[in-house]
Order: structure tokens, then sequence, then C-alpha cells
């Protein structure tokens, strides 16, 4: 049967023609997360909105002579994928810096820096992304708790500083020029919050651990500043283009970008207006934006369906505590593999509840990066608190970014107090291999990463890659998400898979909820925005192996084809 809402078009001539659409898919399968009709074989699209769905004989009539007709030959379309959590201009500055996610070693790594140091001129950084210790054939040597020392870093590299972050974001390794820079030397106090590694004589390793971080990160922005404001910015716009060309390419319509400071904001609504802004991005202001300054400017800077739904900010993005892989989470008990440690606290209660109270007042949404049990808890203590004292405010839609590792006794409390569960499918997979390490096997089972159990208490779960933690491929997550199997082929506690429907779910309609947006996409719905992908095959039928060979065809948004890897005729 046809669902129609309109097809409007503007014909060759000029003449307004009520009877065509400027975008026809058919025959193919189109799977529309609509439970009113979730299955047709074709769709057309009229401006920016799909504007009707039915099977082929149904749609041939509105198709005209300015038509774009694409025949699928049967294969699968379903809404456009949303990033549930990524970092946009953290994406393009990997994809423009040294890339060390397919690093098998420590050696490896710095055979890449010593070939970029040929190439940049003395004095310049050299920034790199991507290594994961946990993930190398052999440890480096010499090693503290398993993680790099400098040495061999800053041999190849002298007249260059050196910062290479780890692969979760939350450590990096910098060699001696860089620690220089940074003023961190054998007398240098660990921050709150962080770690600067040392040897047995107690100098610095160059291995930073959460907010011993950011003395590495002043030093660069010190660097920065010797350049003019438009070099920088002509730099930022390029770093945004290639995160939102490799996006487009695996399928991502909608970005959710997990922490932008105003002038980003600034750039990317700049950029909006222009029209040079193909993705679409629902954008969280960033963790290191003071109270203060969010005091001062949250009023100017809640933007909704700004340029053509193009952008929206109404979010603040908070991080508890740090990551996993670098000892960082915040954890109940002491970690399996560091009895010493706990985890740390970057951002202090207080503060959290402070911006808590700045969320409300301003209609801000408060998304909170948590990722050990301890500090998962402490985020739904604030948020229990901040609502109880809010009885007239409903529909909140606050959220806790990661919630990888849970106290069993906290996985109910997400669905009873409306806060949405922002996971990523293909950390648990890509973890997996050393989580019992960390956690011990009792507590994995019980709480590490847990879709099941919270999609089964009632929780809203939504789906991501944190790119570029992890590489930004949707198919790839939505493949961890349903068979929670890692590289070695064993399955990461299998019973926390979710079923296939369960995991489109979570990559389109559940994303859309958690930004507000239910009502524009997450669906193929006449009267929502023509967001859609096509894939090379169906990834809701086909067997597990198939999955992860699964390409994208098209991604298309507004009705516009914004990435096209192969011309079906």
């Amino acid at each position: 049967m046809l669902t129609l809402l309109c097809a409007g078009a503007a014909d060759p001539s000029g003449a307004a023609d009520v009877n065509h659409a400027d975008l026809v898919l058919k025959n193919g399968k189109i799977v529309t997360v609509d439970p009113s009709m979730p299955e047709v074989q074709a769709l057309a699209a009229t401006g920016h909105t799909i504007t009707a769905l039915g099977n082929n004989g149904e749609i041939e009539p509105l198709v005209g002579p300015g038509t774009r007709v694409i025949d699928l030959h049967g294969r699968l379309a379903i809404p456009g994928f949303i990033e549930g959590h990524g970092h946009l201009l953290a994406l393009g500055r990997a994809l423009s810096g040294v890339d060390l996610t397919r690093a098998g070693n420590w050696d490896e790594i710095v055979t890449a820096v010593s070939e970029a140091a040929r190439r940049t001129k003395p004095g310049q950084w050299i920034l790199g992304w991507g290594w994961h210790q946990e993930k190398w054939n052999k440890p480096p040597e010499p090693n503290i708790d398993g993680l790099p020392m400098h040495h061999a870093l800053s041999k190849v590299s002298p007249d260059n500083p050196v910062a290479l972050s780890h692969a979760s974001g939350h450590a990096v390794v910098a060699n001696a020029l860089a620690l220089q820079l940074a003023d961190i030397d054998a007398t240098t106090s660990d921050p709150p919050g962080g770690e600067i590694v040392r040897d047995r004589n107690g100098q610095p390793t160059g291995m930073l651990r959460e907010a011993a971080q950011n003395a590495v990160g002043d030093a660069i922005s010190r660097y920065q500043q010797q350049r003019s404001a438009q070099e920088i910015k002509i730099e930022e716009m390029e770093q945004v283009k290639l995160a939102v060309q490799k996006a487009l390419a695996n399928g991502v319509t909608t970005f959710h970008d997990a922490g932008a400071s105003f002038k980003t904001i600034d750039l990317l609504k700049e950029m909006a207006a222009r029209g040079e802004l193909p993705i679409r991005l629902y954008v969280m202001i960033g963790a290191e934006v003071s109270n203060a300054v969010l005091a001062e400017g949250l009023s100017a800077y809640r933007i909704i369906g700004y340029g053509n739904d193009h952008l929206a900010v109404r979010a603040i993005r908070r991080m508890i505590d740090g990551g996993l892989g670098a000892h960082g989470a915040w954890l109940l008990e002491p970690y399996a593999d560091k009895p010493d440690s706990t985890g740390f606290v970057l951002d202090p209660i207080a503060n959290i509840e402070r911006t808590a109270e700045l969320a409300m007042q301003h209609g801000f949404q408060l998304n909170t990066h948590a990722i050990g049990d301890r500090a998962n808890r402490e985020v739904l203590d604030i948020y229990e608190q901040i609502f109880r004292a809010q009885d007239g405010k409903k529909d909140l839609r606050w959220r806790i970014e990661h919630a990888q590792h849970l106290s069993a006794k906290d996985i109910p409390r997400f669905a009873a107090l409306g806060v949405i569960a922002s996971m990523q499918g293909v950390h648990a997979t890509s973890d997996g291999p050393w989580v019992p390490k960390r956690l011990g096997e009792q507590r994995s089972k019980e709480g590490a990463y847990a879709w099941r159990a919270l999609w089964d208490a009632g929780a809203v779960v939504t789906n991501g890659t944190d790119a570029p933690v992890e590489a930004i491929n949707p198919i790839m997550s939505f493949y961890s998400t349903v068979t929670r199997r890692m590289a070695d082929g064993s399955a990461f506690f299998p019973e926390q898979r979710l079923t296939r429907e369960e995991a489109l779910k979570s990559y389109t309609i559940n994303n859309a909820y958690a930004a507000f947006e239910e009502d524009i996409k997450g669906t193929l719905t006449p009267g929502k925005l023509a967001d859609i992908v096509v894939l090379s095959r169906d990834i809701l039928t086909v067997p597990d192996e198939q999955i992860p060979g699964t390409e994208v065809l098209y991604s298309i948004v507004g009705g516009e084809i914004v990435f096209k890897h192969v011309e079906l005729p």
C-alpha cells in the first residue's frame, strides 16, 4: 500500500509539478525502521524529505523527466547511520597526522616517526594517533607496565617535539623535546587526575596518563599561537572536511560530535551557512569549556535546525573519569592488574553538579563520559539528585557516554531515570581481549559492555564508534553489536549481543531520539528527511561472517547523493 505525504517537484521548464519526485529508489529492499510500514520496494523524495513509500508500481507515477532514479537491484537501503558519539576535529586531525592504528609494535611506531621527522621542518610538532599496547604483537623494550619509553622516539626525532596519542585518547607518549617544552622533568608533580609515568630513578618515561597530558596540550597550544588565526582556521576547516568525507563514505549521515569549543562551533556554523557541511551535526559543548564560560555563553549557543537541519547544539559534555585501557576508568574496586589503583577522577563531582544546574537552567542536555562502574554510579547519582529537584521538567534525555563497565545494581537505574546509554558496539570486541585482565573475569561478565542487560531493562541504548578512537565504520560496530566476535574468532560474553533489528535501531532511531530529532530522522517515513544509505549486502540476513565485507554504495543526505561508491545502472 502506498504511503504518501506529497510529491512536489519542479519540472525542467520551471513550472511546479506536484506529480513528480526529485529522487526515486526502486526495486530494492528498503527497511524503514518504521513499524507502520517496516519494508517497502520503492521510495520517493522531493526536496529534502521523503514523500512516498510503496512498491515499484505505486512509486512509478512519481517519476518525471527531471527525476533521478536509482535501481537498487534488490540491495538494502536503510535510514542513514547516525554516529552516536565521535570527535569530528580529532578525526580530521588523525586523518591528517601520523596514523598509528595499524602499528603492530612500538618499533613500527618509531620507524613511522623517523620517516615523519625526515619530511618535517625542525621545531614543528609531529602528532600521531591510535596506538594501543594491548594490540601489539610484542611488548616494547624497555617498558613500564607494558607501556613504551621515550628514548627510541627521542633518538629518531631530536629536533621535533613528538606527541603520540593512545587510541583511547586517555594517554600520550611524548619525546624528550616535547617533555622539555611541556616543562615536565623529574621534579614535576603529578597533576590531579593524572600521572607522569616514571622509571625506577624517578625520570619521566614520556608516558602521560589522563590529566598529565594537558601539559603537552598546553605546549602545542603555545606553538599554535605563533601561527596566524587565518592559518589555523583554514587548517581546521580542512580537518572538518576530511572528517566529514570519511564519515559520509562510511554511511554516516548524522554525526554526534562529543565535544567542541565555542570557537569550533562558530566555525561549523559558518561552514553550515555556506552549505559546506554535507553531513548533519549534533554538537556537544566540550568538557574543556569551564562552567564560568558556560554560564556566560550557553544562551547564545543553543542552536536547533540551523542550515537546513545541518547543525544543532543543545548538549554539554563532561568527563568524570578516564579510559579503561590506560587504567584511568574510575572503579569501585581496584584494577585486577594494577591493585594499587582504582583509576582517576578527571572532573570533580561538584563541578559536574554545577554543570548539571546550568544545563537545566538553559535547556541543555547533559552527556557525561563515564567508563568505570564507580564513575557511572556517581553520574547516575548526580542525575537523580538534579531530576528530583526539577519536578516540572520531563523528557530531559540526559546521557551517559560509553557506560562501559557497570555494577549490576546500576543497570536498572538507566531506564528508571530515563538516562540514555550512549555506547559503542565496536569497543566491546576491540577491548574484549584485555578487559578481563583489567577487571577480572567476574566483573567483566557482570557489567562490561552490557548491551543486552541494559536493553532488556528498558534503557534507550545507542551506538557509535567514538571515532577516531575506533575507525568510523558503522558496519563493524553493527557487526560487533550482533556477534561480540573478537579478532581471534571468540565471542566476548555473547549473552550481551543484540539482534540485528535492535542493532539497526541503536544506530538510527535511537540515536535520533538521543538528540531530540526522532521527528525528522531515524526512520524512512514520509515527511522525514531523506537521509538514506544503500549497502552492497543485506546486513539483516547475510551470514555473520559476511557483514564486515559490506560496502556503502550510496550515502544520501536530504535527497542529495553526497557519497557514491559505484554507479548502479
